[in-house]
């Protein structure tokens, strides 16, 4: 498993977009992106950390920060996922899992005391420059869907104020 660290630079990738657009990291020049990961689209925990990045995205954009949410779902499972939950966040889907393991975020996990291969809720804070390559600027694996997207605005010096 990868295991990516701050300083580091942010693998690249090229993924498509719940809306059917192709998004690239390098599509956020002179910009920061969370770039989070989570198992799978319309289950409880995925459903919490969406809809708390979708209710901070004012906050986020006010900061000069892009949300990104990459899973194994496949664009058409992102769009309904979208629609369902009335989501204000990118999501881009990654069946090949190619991205999820170039981050680190593909491995064993404990579900219920069960080992399970498969996504490693983890969430990236990237720095992109004005040529595009990006650099990690915080980590967090292994993470709580209820509270992250709290906790990881207050690594980024933001007190969010979410409902």
């Amino acid at each position: 498993m990868t295991d990516l660290k701050v300083g580091d630079t942010a693998p690249q990738f090229s993924l498509e977009a719940h809306d059917g657009s192709i998004i690239k990291l390098s599509d956020y020049k002179s910009r920061k992106v969370i770039v989070y990961f989570y198992p799978a689209a319309m289950t409880p925990g995925c459903t919490v950390e969406a809809v708390d990045f979708s209710n901070a995205k004012s906050q986020f954009d006010g900061a000069g920060v892009d949300v990104i949410g990459i899973s194994p779902d496949t664009k058409d499972k992102l769009t309904r996922f979208i629609t369902r939950d009335n989501l204000d966040v990118t999501l881009l889907a990654d069946p090949e899992k190619e991205t999820i393991k170039a981050y680190g975020a593909w491995g064993v996990r404990k579900i219920y005391g069960k080992e399970v291969t498969g996504v490693i809720r983890s969430t990236f804070v990237v720095e992109v420059d004005d040529k595009g390559v990006g650099t990690i600027v915080e980590v967090q694996r292994n993470v709580r869907a209820k509270g992250h997207v709290s906790r990881i605005g207050a690594a980024l010096g933001l007190k969010l104020n979410l409902p």
